[in-house]
C-alpha cells in the first residue's frame, strides 16, 4: 500500500514537473532561462517543483488596476492629457515612453533633486508636516529603527490632526518589519496594507515578484520617488556600507498626479478600494513649465516594459548616456543596445557601486564589463561608500530618477516607477550630480581575466542566475 501511494506520488510529481516546464517554455523570459527551468524540472523535480512555484512567475495575471477597471479614470485621463500638452514636442522622441507608461507627457511640472538620506527625509517630514488633506506612502523596505520610527511619529501625529494616512510596504523587502510598528500606525487611524494578506490566496505562490516603490504623495501635489528606503542604512550609520550614496526626487505639477495615479492602482491590486474620487487630481501648473510623466512599469504589463524603458533612452541618445545603478545585470536587448550606442560614438557610462551588498548580482556584474567596455562603454566604480541610486540622463534631452535598477529583476520582476523629464535644466542637473560621482570613483581597466580568483571564478557562475536576479 505504501509502495503504490509512493509510485502514485512520483508519477504526480513527473506530471507537474513536465506541466511547469511546458509552462516555461511558453513563458519563459528568454531561451536561456526556459532551457535552465527545463533542465532543472526534468532532472531534479523534487526541488525544481517547488521552486518553480515560487520563482517561476514572471507575471500578475490578474493584476488590477484603477486605471484600466475604472471608465471614470480612463475618461479622466483623456482629458488631463488634453489639459497639459506641452507647448511644444519634446526633442527626446518620447512616443514610446508614453506607450510604455500608458500615460502621456505633461507640461508645467518641477524637480528638486534630493542628494541623500538627509535631504530626502527632512523634506518629506516636512511635506507630511504641512499636509492638510491626505497622505500616501509606500516603500519596498521599511526598518523599526530611527528612521522609521521618526516616519512612523510622523504619519500619526498627522492622522491625528485628521489627516486621511494611507500606508503600505512589500511583504518580501518588509519581512522583519514587526507588527508593533503597523498596529501603532493602525491605533492613531492610519490605514495599512497588512504585507503578508496583500497578495492575497491567488497570488501566495508570487514571492519572487516585487513591489519595488518608493512613493510619497500628499495632497496630490507634491510627491517623492527614488532609491531610498526607509532604514537608517540610507542614511550613512551602516558601518558596513559607510556613507550611503542615493537619489530621490521632489515633484510637483501634474506629474505628481501620475505618481499618484501609480499609487492608487497599487492601493487598488492590495485592497480592492478606488480610491479615485478621494483624491486630488488638480496639481496646478508649476512656473518652471519642464515636462515629463512618469514611466510605471512591472510585472502586471502585457511587455517587458522596464527593460524597454531602459532600450527607449538609450537607443534614443545621440551625443551621451550616462547611467547610475547600484547592479548592472542587463538583459541581451539592452547590453546590445548599449554597444551600439557605444560603438556609434556616444558617451556611454555606467556607473556602479565597488562596494559589496548582494554579492551575487555584484559578481554577476564582472561577466558583462568586458563586453561593453570593449565596444567603448566606461565602467566606472563608485568608492566613497555605497552608491544606490537609480538615475539616467540622455543627451541634454532627458533625465530619469527612480526605483529601476538596470538588471532583470527590475526589467520583470518588480513594479517600479521612474519620473522622467524632457527639460535642458533637469537634464543639467542631474549631469552636473553625476560628474560629482564621477570624481568619486575609478575607471575599470582590468579585464576579467586580470581579476582576483574569487571575481574570475565567481562572475561567470553569477550570471547564470541573471534571469531571476
Amino acid at each position: 500500500m505504501v509502495s503504490t501511494i509512493l509510485v502514485l506520488l512520483l508519477i504526480a510529481l513527473e506530471a507537474t514537473a513536465i506541466w511547469f516546464a511546458w509552462r516555461a517554455i511558453s513563458s519563459a523570459r528568454t531561451s536561456q532561462g526556459a532551457v535552465g527551468w527545463v533542465v532543472f524540472l526534468i532532472t531534479a523535480p523534487y526541488l525544481g517543483v517547488p521552486l518553480y512555484l515560487f520563482l517561476g512567475h514572471h507575471k500578475f495575471d490578474r493584476y488590477l488596476t484603477a486605471r484600466r477597471d475604472s471608465e471614470e479614470v480612463i475618461d479622466g485621463i483623456k482629458t488631463f492629457r488634453e489639459v497639459n500638452a506641452p507647448d511644444v514636442p519634446t526633442e527626446f522622441p518620447s512616443e514610446a515612453l508614453e506607450r510604455i507608461s500608458e500615460l502621456p507627457v505633461v507640461r508645467g511640472n518641477n524637480m528638486r533633486i534630493l542628494l541623500n538620506g538627509q535631504e530626502t527625509f527632512d523634506a518629506i517630514f516636512a511635506a507630511i508636516d504641512a499636509a492638510q488633506d491626505y497622505i500616501l506612502v509606500q516603500f519596498y523596505i521599511v526598518h523599526d529603527d530611527d528612521l522609521g520610527r521618526k516616519l512612523r511619529d510622523h504619519l500619526i501625529t498627522a492622522a491625528k490632526r485628521a489627516v486621511a494616512v494611507r500606508f503600505m510596504c512589500d511583504p518580501v523587502g518588509s519581512v522583519k518589519l514587526p507588527n508593533s510598528y503597523l498596529n501603532d500606525l493602525r491605533s492613531a487611524g492610519v490605514q495599512v496594507v497588512e504585507p503578508a494578506q496583500m497578495r492575497g490566496a491567488k497570488n501566495r505562490f508570487q514571492l519572487n515578484l516585487r513591489n519595488h516603490r518608493k512613493t510619497v504623495i500628499v495632497d496630490g501635489t507634491v510627491g517623492f520617488t527614488g532609491g531610498l528606503n526607509v532604514g537608517d542604512e540610507y542614511m550613512g550609520r551602516d558601518p558596513k556600507f559607510g556613507d550611503w550614496r542615493d537619489t530621490h526626487v521632489e515633484i510637483r505639477g501634474p506629474i505628481a498626479s501620475q505618481l499618484q495615479l501609480v499609487f492608487v492602482e497599487d492601493w487598488h491590486w492590495a485592497t480592492e478600494e478606488i480610491l479615485i474620487s478621494e483624491m486630488n487630481w488638480e496639481a496646478g501648473h508649476m512656473e518652471e513649465n519642464m515636462s515629463g510623466l512618469i514611466v510605471p512599469t512591472g510585472p502586471g504589463d502585457e511587455m517587458e516594459t522596464g527593460a524597454l524603458f531602459f532600450f527607449t533612452a538609450i537607443a534614443n541618445a545621440k551625443r551621451r548616456i550616462w547611467i547610475a545603478s547600484p547592479y548592472f545585470v542587463p538583459d541581451t536587448d539592452v547590453l546590445t543596445a548599449l554597444k551600439h550606442a557605444a560603438l556609434q560614438g556616444v558617451d556611454v557610462r555606467i556607473l556602479v557601486p565597488d562596494v559589496i551588498d548582494h554579492k551575487i548580482p555584484w559578481l554577476a556584474a564582472f561577466a558583462f564589463f568586458d563586453e561593453i567596455r570593449e565596444a567603448g562603454v566606461q565602467v566606472l566604480r563608485y568608492s566613497s561608500g555605497f552608491m544606490h541610486q537609480k538615475v539616467l540622463v540622455v543627451d541634454d534631452t532627458l533625465a530619469a530618477i527612480g526605483t529601476t535598477n538596470m538588471d532583470n529583476r527590475s526589467f520583470r520582476l518588480n513594479f517600479e516607477a521612474m519620473a522622467v523629464f524632457f527639460d535642458t535644466r533637469a537634464a543639467g542637473a542631474t549631469a552636473a550630480m553625476l560628474e560629482k560621482d564621477f570624481e568619486r570613483s575609478f575607471r575599470l581597466d582590468k579585464l576579467l581575466a586580470e581579476q582576483p580568483p574569487h571575481i574570475r571564478i565567481g562572475a561567470p557562475i553569477a550570471r547564470l542566475f541573471a534571469p531571476i536576479l
